[in-house]
């Protein structure tokens, strides 16, 4: 029997419109905020949020966006997406400092974020300024007590470890979408499990395939279980390696009741595993 909370990815911008409501009606544990507009990371939403969700669901995890354009495919994500663009990164940086801060309000342990595609070759300058970069900001977290957490997708694995062990810092994670992995073409998440033992902290229940047709295009997300993520395989496996934290429903379709049929339909697939 193990323990790891269920939750969903839930924007604080509902959170603060909606209430707890669509959370609690899904009977969750765990709820991970997710915000792309840094002006509403105030102290005043913190405690609005706490006060929302006190006694219903544990907040464990905040999901940092950024501003500035974002397209995700491999054409010009490179050029978009994360710290990895020079043009965006400082204003980033001070944008994930502010979910750090945020984070801390709310008594969360964790940011995450999509630090974008980093690159392959580590002895080229753009790859060690995302190292000082990521730095930077995982040393501001530190300081509140917090990790800064990947999420995967944008990079294959053994370069995701790379960056890791280079920044050096004990407070430096991933949060595991095993759906990314596929959709991005980067790797078997069944695989990435060995690769990154001791070092997840967070894992997105998402399914989706390798792209197909055009290449430049990512894969298309799937509803759990309807996709290329073996969950008869990694949940286990995760599992049996000592993972212990929370697993957080993702489907990024637009709301309403395919949704939310989707979602609960994830969440009997990860209890039929605990």
């Amino acid at each position: 029997m193990h323990n790891n909370g269920i939750g969903v990815i839930y924007q604080l911008s509902d959170l603060l419109k909606k209430g707890a409501k669509p959370l609690t009606a899904l009977g969750l544990d765990c709820v991970q905020l997710s915000c792309w507009d840094s002006t509403i990371l105030t102290s005043e939403n913190a405690r609005k949020a706490t006060e929302i969700l006190d006694g219903k669901i544990r907040i464990s995890s905040v999901w940092a966006g950024w501003s500035g354009p974002a397209i995700w495919d491999s054409i010009d994500g490179p050029l978009t997406l994360g710290l990895v663009p020079a043009t965006y990164r400082n204003n980033r940086m001070e944008e994930l400092k502010k979910a750090a801060d945020f984070a801390k309000w709310i008594s969360a342990p964790d940011i995450v974020t999509h630090v974008g595609f980093i690159p392959e070759n580590p002895s080229l300058p753009d790859y060690r300024d995302v190292v000082q970069a990521v730095k930077h900001v995982a040393l501001y977290c530190q300081k509140s007590g917090l990790d800064f957490n990947f999420e995967t997708g944008q990079e294959t694995p053994a370069t995701l470890m790379r960056i890791i062990h280079d920044i050096g810092l004990d407070n430096v994670g991933i949060n595991l979408d095993p759906a990314n992995l596929l959709a991005y073409g980067r790797g078997n998440p069944v695989d990435a499990i060995d690769i990154f033992q001791g070092y997840i902290r967070g894992v997105h229940i998402k399914d989706a395939d390798y792209p197909k047709g055009d290449f430049y295009k990512l894969g298309v997300e799937q509803p759990v279980g309807s996709g290329s993520v073996n969950f008869s395989v990694f949940l286990p496996k995760l599992l049996g390696l000592g993972y212990t934290g929370d697993f957080y429903i993702e489907r990024e379709i637009d709301e309403g009741e395919e949704q939310t049929r989707d979602i609960k339909m994830a969440i009997e697939v990860v209890r039929s595993h605990l």
